[in-house]
């Protein structure tokens, strides 16, 4: 059913001459977001669940700059295949007092005994009408480097690149 409407809603959009263009990616902006401890919530029949609150950060790009406020949370679901699914929520506030809704998951794999695969994101935004819609109109693909404090992490920095 979902498949048919989504269908049905490009087809009533139109099909764009670009179609078959492969996108480009263009930077927007890049976030550092500071953790608080991990929660450990126990394993469940997927794996081991984890939640780190979000205590705050900053982020800049060309277009917008500010901070992120501290409340949100990473969840986090150690797999037994060794991969981590990451799931976080949070809020950003805009240098001109904007508030923007931030929800952006992907997984974290091992490729070695020591070495993870880069993680890659696929955020989506919720922007108040006007200046930032264009976040909530856009797709984004997101690269996550945590910033580690022993054998936690402590922060991540993200960079968001929206697809043209």
């Amino acid at each position: 059913m979902k498949k048919s409407l989504a269908a049905g809603a490009l087809l009533a959009l139109g099909t764009p001459a670009a179609a078959q263009d492969t996108p480009q990616l263009e930077f927007a902006f890049e976030e550092r977001v500071t953790l608080g401890e991990p929660i450990l919530a126990g394993t469940t029949a997927r794996g081991e669940r984890l939640i780190y609150p979000i205590t705050g950060g900053t982020f800049e790009g060309p277009n917008l700059r500010g901070e992120v406020l501290p409340m949100g949370w990473d969840w986090q679901l150690r797999r037994d295949d060794g991969c981590t699914e990451v799931e976080a929520d949070y809020f950003i506030r805009t240098d001109d007092g904007v508030i923007i809704n931030v929800v952006n998951e992907g997984v974290i794999c091992r490729v070695g005994e020591q070495d993870v695969a880069p993680v890659r994101t696929q955020p989506v935004f919720e922007a108040p009408l006007g200046k930032y819609e264009w976040l909530s109109k856009s797709g984004f693909l997101g690269t996550l480097e945590p910033e580690m404090d022993g054998d936690k992490a402590a922060a991540v920095r993200i960079r968001f690149y929206r697809a043209r």
